[in-house]
């Protein structure tokens, strides 16, 4: 048996499978947690790949790393870490990413350059804010990484660092228009040229190796890994619940969404993964779970007791700034109490307001790219309440297929390091077993009242 291993080096944790080659079927797991917070020193990925992945990798003939988008990993001349690494949510260079879009031309120009409207999340945002808060750091930096290239060097034992095309479209420095990277708007971001990592002439490129010698693929971001892991064709569209809430579709057509709802990333197989991605997700479930003062178990079953609208009252779920909608400050708004409203509304209220979340970037997606969803896989921790899993088909308004459990990440990475050991032209075909189908009354009010609140409350 041909064994590979996967890696997802996520905000909250490193997960490594070792799965077989041909088939897909996960053989070992192990897991190491990370720190919390929006700004982490990037040296404790390390040592959790370390205690994961490395007790699997003699066993293993090729690995992949999937890794959180957009984190900002930023070397001196000695290969030292300058500072802290930034993370996707952490939103600071909000300012410095709408002066960037100034920069480039506007929103159409920097849409039509690297594919996506910069926002607080992306790499360049951050280099900029280091520039204009940290001139010390700045001028130290002579190279940037992002967390899954920081990773896979570590893997090869050092070198050159790699990446591929799905990551790096996340920076906000890689032109989906030119394939390729464009280092002169890392040099404007940071005020001065850097290093950036080699990329892959073809998806399935070996990179590097590791001491022992088994191959290293390219690897990808964490949203890029789980479309590979669930095998998504062009149409499908994965909705992952969980620390954000991410809405991907697979497509061959580059997408061009110069509002800058849609993200118009690449994917880690030549396709495009356009992508609406909001911050608050399971901590929407969380923030009504510690609300009430129950478990998880316990909120399902009062937002199921309660009915579609929740009495009246809806939630705006926007706790800690936004993305989707570009709202960084925003606070969450709930609304529509009364004397008579239960404990059952607030639980209902509350996985209301996520999956309306959800929908709204479901819609985006199928407006962007004018196709309709061949179908919505849903995924995430999140994904395992039962409340989610009856309402979601009713205020999508379409049925919906439950994903079986799984580091659909991580897997997604093992698929890529097979493809890369096979060097085949397309990636081994792995079958998923255990998905089930559901669906529902469609509920569109629900979806109408959240739509009224958003707007509403535009600028708040």
């Amino acid at each position: 048996m041909t064994l590979v291993l996967g890696i997802d080096s996520s905000t909250q944790s490193t997960k490594a499978l070792l799965v077989d080659a041909e088939t897909g079927e996960v053989q070992d797991e192990r897991r190491a947690a990370h720190p919390e917070g929006t700004e982490v020193d990037p040296r404790a990925w390390l040592a959790a790949v370390d205690e994961a992945a490395g007790p699997l990798l003699e066993r293993a003939e090729a690995l992949a790393v999937g890794g959180q988008q957009h984190g900002m990993v930023l070397l001196d001349e000695h290969g030292d870490v300058v500072r802290d690494a930034l993370l996707w949510n952490d939103t600071r260079s909000a300012p410095q990413a709408q002066a960037l879009i100034e920069e480039m031309g506007g929103p159409e120009q920097c849409v039509g350059e690297i594919g996506s409207l910069m926002v607080a999340s992306f790499t360049a945002s951050k280099l900029r804010w280091v520039r204009d808060n940290e001139p010390d750091s700045a001028a130290r930096a002579r190279s940037v990484m992002l967390p899954h290239d920081y990773v896979s060097r570590h893997l090869a034992g050092g070198g050159d660092a790699f990446t591929d095309r799905g990551d790096a479209s996340g920076t906000g420095y890689y032109s989906t228009r030119t394939e390729a990277w464009a280092p002169e708007l890392a040099e404007r971001a940071l005020g001065h040229a850097l290093d950036l990592p080699r990329l892959p002439s073809t998806p399935q490129e070996v990179m590097a190796r590791i001491p022992g010698g088994a191959a290293i693929a390219a690897g990808t971001g964490d949203n890029m890994g789980a479309a590979l892991g669930l095998s998504l064709d062009p149409g499908d569209v994965s909705v992952s619940i969980g620390t954000s809430g991410v809405c991907a579709m697979v497509t061959d057509v580059r997408p061009d969404d110069a509002s800058g709802t849609v993200t118009g990333f690449a994917d880690a197989t030549g396709r495009f993964l356009p992508m609406t991605t909001t911050i608050n997700a399971s901590r929407i479930l969380e923030a009504g779970r510690a609300l009430l003062g129950v478990d998880h178990q316990e909120l399902s079953r009062l937002a199921l007791a309660s009915e579609p609208g929740a009495g009246g009252v809806t939630l705006l779920p926007y706790f800690d700034g936004e993305r989707t909608p570009n709202r960084p400050t925003a606070r969450a708004t709930l609304t529509g109490m009364s004397a008579s409203t239960t404990r059952e509304d607030v639980a209902r209220a509350y996985v209301e307001g996520l999956l309306c979340s959800l929908a709204d970037g479901i819609a985006a997606l199928e407006d962007v790219t004018g196709t309709a969803a061949a179908r919505i896989v849903l995924i995430g921790g999140g994904a395992r309440s039962r409340a989610v899993q009856e309402l979601a088909p009713a205020v999508f308004g379409r049925e919906v297929e439950i994903a079986p459990g799984g580091e659909y990440v991580a897997l997604g990475a093992a698929r890529q390091a097979a493809w890369a050991l096979a060097s085949t032209d397309e990636p081994p075909h792995w079958e998923i077993t255990g998905s089930r189908t559901v669906g529902a009354v469609p509920t569109p009010q629900v979806l109408g009242a959240y739509r009224e609140l958003k707007e509403r409350t535009e600028g708040w």
